[in-house]
């Protein structure tokens, strides 16, 4: 028995003085990115992490589709995270976190908990509080992406229920905000088939957001888009028009592409744009500051995989006038061993990017 243990502590610490890349067993060595960038994995053992929320101590909170929201606790260092917990279990779908004053928001498809100073009771998570329960209940889209806006209102998507129907525009297509306590909830946008990242553009404070378009119409169309919402109240088309420009077959007669707000940028169809982060540290060279970060998930309705990337996006103006890769690799042919989902940008600069595919957090950072 001695023996064996000897053994099994043995091979504990090699396993505990191994990269993370190396005990995950991904080829991270094989991505892609600009002269100076590097990628590391952060945490593993996080399965099928999703949406990002990290604290002012360092403490990283992950959301996923499935049933459980994570904490990875603020390493030793910046290079590694520390302990991964399990922090909730049991929960509709709780893609969605958000971070502020001490609590984090979880999302699941019908409503939004709260869980108040969660940091000191990691191990004993306590039971949340109910903000809001007043979203619909449909599974379809029905995972929710939550960002606090610089109003301070909490902004919920909520996903149309199906590929191309009608809905009630009040209730799904759309993204509404609230106030922390779930009052004043309202219909910021309308005309959003499913918006899975939400970011704030620094200065002018504008909502961008991801929009995943329609299904079964072939595939170069219609467009995804990353799309820009400055003021309350505008309309991005869906179900009568995608992209800015494509009437939809069964319902476009109904009403034209001209009333709607076009998309900021149009991109491949069906890559699936998710995660959205306006970069603002100091980390990465300066022309890289206020540049928009876009995760593209990757592909399914399509006869061969797109995206599977990370994007960015320069921005002068509101507009875009750049979109460029930044991170390739995850792809090989029509095989993939990882799909990106959400960011969150490290006090030192530096930012942590989920997989959901490969249930781990990387690290990107810059130095020659």
């Amino acid at each position: 028995m001695r023996c064996a243990h000897v053994v099994l502590l043995f091979g504990l610490l090699l396993s505990i003085g191994q990269p993370l890349a190396a005990r995950s067993g991904l080829p991270v060595e094989d991505l892609k990115l600009p002269p100076g960038f590097h990628i590391a994995i952060y945490a593993d053992s996080v399965p099928n992490a999703r949406s990002l929320a990290l604290s002012e101590r360092g403490t990283l909170f992950v959301g996923t589709r499935r049933s459980e929201v994570f904490a990875v606790e603020a390493g030793t260092g910046p290079a590694h995270g520390g302990r991964v917990r399990q922090i909730a279990r049991g929960l509709y779908m709780p893609n969605g976190v958000a971070w502020r004053d001490g609590a984090l928001y979880v999302a699941e498809v019908n409503r939004v908990l709260r869980y108040d100073d969660i940091e000191r009771h990691l191990d004993d998570p306590p039971k949340p509080a109910v903000v809001s329960e007043a979203f619909p209940s449909d599974a379809h889209h029905g995972w929710k992406y939550i960002a606090f806006g610089p109003d301070g209102y909490l902004y919920v998507p909520v996903g149309a229920p199906c590929n191309i129907c009608e809905p009630d525009r009040d209730r799904y297509a759309g993204i509404m905000r609230m106030k922390p306590d779930g009052s004043a909830l309202e219909v910021y946008a309308r005309g959003i088939r499913n918006s899975v990242g939400l970011a704030f553009e620094p200065g002018s404070g504008a909502l961008w957001f991801t929009d995943n378009g329609r299904d079964m119409l072939g595939d170069d169309v219609p467009p995804d888009e990353i799309n820009r919402a400055p003021a309350k109240g505008l309309d991005f088309g869906y179900p009568y028009c995608h992209g800015g420009s494509v009437a939809d077959p069964e319902f476009g007669s109904k009403r034209p592409c001209s009333e709607f707000t076009a998309p900021a940028q149009r991109l491949g169809a069906h890559v699936a744009p998710l995660g959205l982060l306006f970069y603002g540290g100091s980390m990465f060279p300066p022309e890289y500051r206020g540049r928009l970060l876009v995760a593209e998930h990757g592909s399914w309705n399509r006869s061969r995989k797109s995206g599977y990337r990370v994007m960015m996006a320069t921005i002068e103006g509101g507009k875009v006038t750049r979109y460029e890769p930044f991170i390739q690799g995850w792809l090989d042919g029509e095989s993939s061993w990882g799909r990106p989902v959400a960011f969150a940008e490290m006090a030192d600069g530096s930012v942590l990017l989920s997989d959901d595919q490969s249930g781990v957090i990387y690290r990107i950072t810059y130095g020659k």
